[in-house]
C-alpha cells in the first residue's frame, strides 16, 4: 500500500515518538478456529479490534501499522486509524521485519521508538502501553512487558520429568516490547528469522532489555480454552465500566 499512515499530532515531543507495529500474519493453527484467529469474533467483535482499540487511545502513539498477509482484505472495512500493510512473511520475524521496513517508508526515523505487539494478545489495555512507554523511553536499550513465573517449572524429557527449574528469576515474555525502530531493524537483521520475539534479536546483539512488569490478563490466545477465558475476561471489564 502506499497511502500516508494516519498520524497522531497530539502525540508530544519527537524524544518520545512512539510507533505501534501489529503483526497480524498469522494462521491461527493452534487455536482450533477454522481460519486465523486474529480476525475471530470475541466480545462481538474481531480479536485483533480489541488489540487496536488499546493502541489507538495511548495519545503518545503517532501511528499504528497492521502487517497482514500479502492478499488479505479483512480490515479493509475497519482500517480508519491505522494503516494495513499486506508484507506479512513466512514467520512472525519476517513479518516483524517488513512491517519495520513500511513504517520507515511512512516517515518514521530510524531513533523513533517502535512497540511490536501481537494481535493475539487482546486484552492489552492503554495503561499498560503507557507504562512501557512511562519505564522505557528514557532507557538506553528499550524493554518489554513481562510477567513473574507464578507455577513451577518442570524440564522433560520423553514425556516426563527429568528436573524441577529455579523460577525465581524466570519471567513470561509478553508484547508489547518497545525498542527503536533502526537498532531493531539492524538487529533481527543479523540475527535471521528464528525468533519467537524482538527481544531476542536485541539480546542476540550483546544488550539487556529491559523488564517492565505487565498482567497474567494480558495473555496470548492460543488454544480454544484462552478464548473462553478471554470471553469471561471482557465481559467483567464491561460490567465494570
Amino acid at each position: 500500500m502506499t497511502d500516508s499512515i494516519p498520524i497522531n499530532h497530539t502525540a508530544g515531543p519527537s524524544r518520545v515518538r512512539c510507533w505501534a507495529l501489529i503483526p497480524c500474519a498469522g494462521t491461527g493453527s493452534r487455536a482450533g478456529t477454522g481460519g486465523p484467529k486474529q480476525y475471530q469474533l470475541l466480545g462481538g467483535r474481531p480479536m485483533v479490534m480489541h488489540t487496536l482499540a488499546a493502541f489507538t487511545a495511548v495519545t503518545r502513539i503517532v501511528g499504528t501499522v497492521v502487517v497482514t498477509a500479502v492478499g488479505d482484505t479483512f480490515l479493509e472495512n475497519y482500517a480508519t486509524n491505522f494503516l494495513v500493510a499486506r508484507c506479512g512473511g513466512a514467520t512472525r520475524a519476517l513479518s516483524v521485519f517488513n512491517g519495520l521496513e513500511f513504517v520507515l517508508q511512512q516517515g518514521a526515523k530510524r531513533h523513533d521508538w517502535v512497540l511490536v505487539h501481537d494481535a493475539a494478545r487482546c486484552l492489552i489495555t492503554p495503561a499498560q502501553i503507557n507504562t512501557l512507554i512511562d519505564a522505557c523511553q528514557e532507557d538506553p536499550v528499550g524493554g518489554i512487558l513481562a510477567y513473574p513465573l507464578p507455577d513451577t517449572l518442570k524440564r522433560a524429557v520423553q514425556g516426563r520429568v527429568a528436573s524441577t527449574v529455579d523460577r525465581n528469576d524466570k519471567w513470561l515474555a509478553q508484547t508489547p516490547q518497545m525498542f527503536r525502530i533502526g537498532m531493531l531493524k539492524d538487529a533481527m537483521a543479523r540475527a535471521g528469522d528464528d525468533l519467537s520475539d524482538e527481544s531476542s534479536a536485541v539480546e542476540s546483539a550483546g544488550l539487556q532489555p529491559l523488564l517492565v512488569p505487565g498482567s497474567a490478563q494480558n495473555f496470548k490466545l492460543t488454544y480454544p480454552d484462552d478464548f473462553e477465558l478471554a470471553e469471561a475476561l471482557l465481559s467483567a471489564r464491561r460490567r465494570n465500566e
